[in-house]
């Protein structure tokens, strides 16, 4: 990819990436991890274990999530476990820039309208799981 594309990606995906750094600054204030991985931040520990082992709405508990270029996990092996799932997500971004967000929670919406599961029938993840051998990151 040239450096003017991989540039313009970054920014596409900004909006949620800056919602992803100001979270990864609390964090990081707070005592946890952060660090940069191949173009991606990575952040761990402090507040997160108990964020996203909480029940997030209607995604129910999880290991790691995704803003943009910055992943946002409980612990470093959840990190690891996932990388494969959350980067999909990460070229999510790059794609669907700001749309992205509203996107997935329509696609949640729209599983749960048809009686499905909104994390499990969400368009996005079913293209994340497909991508990554069936790996899935969910906690439950």
């Amino acid at each position: 990819m040239s450096h003017l594309l991989r540039a313009w990606v970054y920014v596409w995906a900004s909006p949620a990436t800056l919602i992803g750094v100001l979270i990864a600054l609390l964090v990081r204030l707070r005592g946890g991890s952060v660090r940069l991985v191949r173009g991606v931040i990575e952040v761990h520990g402090s507040f997160l274990p108990k964020l996203l082992s909480s029940r997030l709405p209607w995604l129910g508990s999880s290991m790691a999530i995704t803003l943009g270029h910055v992943v946002l996990s409980r612990d470093a092996d959840c990190l690891e476990y996932t990388r494969r799932h959350e980067r999909v997500h990460v070229r999510q971004y790059e794609r669907w820039g700001p749309f992205f967000l509203p996107a997935y929670f329509l696609s949640s919406l729209a599983a749960l309208l048809r009686g499905r599961h909104p994390y499990h029938d969400n368009w996005f993840e079913r293209k994340a799981f497909e991508q990554t051998d069936g790996l899935i990151p969910n906690a439950e």
